[in-house]
């Protein structure tokens, strides 16, 4: 099992919990979960290493307290000279926005407070679990800090003129509104936040690691392409994950099992 860091020096409150094959990362950086360069670098680390490790299928992203999932860019960094061109890890912001090559499902469960950069995490998530008690925005425009990574995402996501209220005004909305445009899974109460998560989680992990990674791949590298240039990407071959699943092992195994009718043994081979 690959070793998963707690943090530069030790000293950054990210905490991590293996479940079985399912990642847990918890923000614990009172009071609002702030991300500066360092703490940004760390979660590329943990991201990373997530990616890399086979024994690893799922990562659950959440916040350490009910209140705050993450404010987003550590204004008070920012105040102290830190620049938005600052060295952020291998994963961009927060680890996640722009880590390349990333073919496993990540959950992000907004506990809380999702702001600006910490709003963006969740967005560079697969699929997004709220509290009902959470609460949203990008409020770039009212603290003349830029959401680059959301004004790239948040358009490709939900209907533009929604999109450009959100980007535009900074305004706060809801849950209930996410989860109307389809920008979130589901609305829980907050006690039931984690167990929801979980049991996505418990979903994915029993789907076949190949055709995860394949679907995620595919998603990502055929977003700016017509319906025909992406198949055609994916019937000649041209993407890694694709040529993997085709000749391997669980290929087989899932139409074996099938015949036999029993569950998939899946090897991620």
């Amino acid at each position: 099992m690959t070793e998963i860091p707690k943090g530069e020096g030790n000293s950054t409150p990210i905490v991590t919990q293996i479940m079985g094959t399912i990642l847990i990362v918890t923000l614990n950086r009172p009071p609002a979960n702030a991300i500066d360069a360092a703490t940004s670098r760390d979660l590329g680390q943990i991201f990373s290493r997530f990616r890399d490790d086979p024994a690893l299928r799922v990562a659950i992203l959440t916040g350490g307290t009910s209140r705050f999932f993450s404010a987003g860019w550590d204004l008070k960094a920012a105040a102290g000279g830190e620049s938005p061109s600052a060295d952020f890890g291998v994963g961009g912001f927060g680890g996640l926005v722009s880590l390349p090559h990333l073919n496993k499902p990540v959950i992000a469960a907004v506990n809380g407070i999702a702001a600006g950069g910490g709003f963006e995490m969740a967005l560079a998530a697969d699929m997004i679990v709220c509290a009902d008690t959470a609460r949203l925005a990008l409020p770039g425009a009212t603290v003349g800090a830029l959401p680059a990574a959301a004004a790239v995402m948040l358009r490709r996501r939900i209907p533009y003129f929604i999109a450009m209220e959100l980007l535009l005004t900074g305004r706060w909305f809801t849950p209930a509104e996410a989860f109307g445009w389809g920008l979130c899974n589901a609305v829980v109460p907050g006690a039931e936040l984690l167990a929801k998560a979980m049991e996505i989680a418990g979903q994915l992990v029993k789907g076949a690691p190949l055709v995860q990674a394949a679907v995620k791949e595919i998603a990502r590298e055929t977003e700016a392409m017509s319906e025909a240039e992406g198949l055609d990407r994916i019937q000649s071959h041209q993407l890694p994950t694709v040529t993997k699943l085709y000749g391997s092992a669980d290929f087989k195994e899932g139409a074996r099992a099938f015949s036999e009718k029993r569950p998939p043994r899946w090897t991620g081979e």
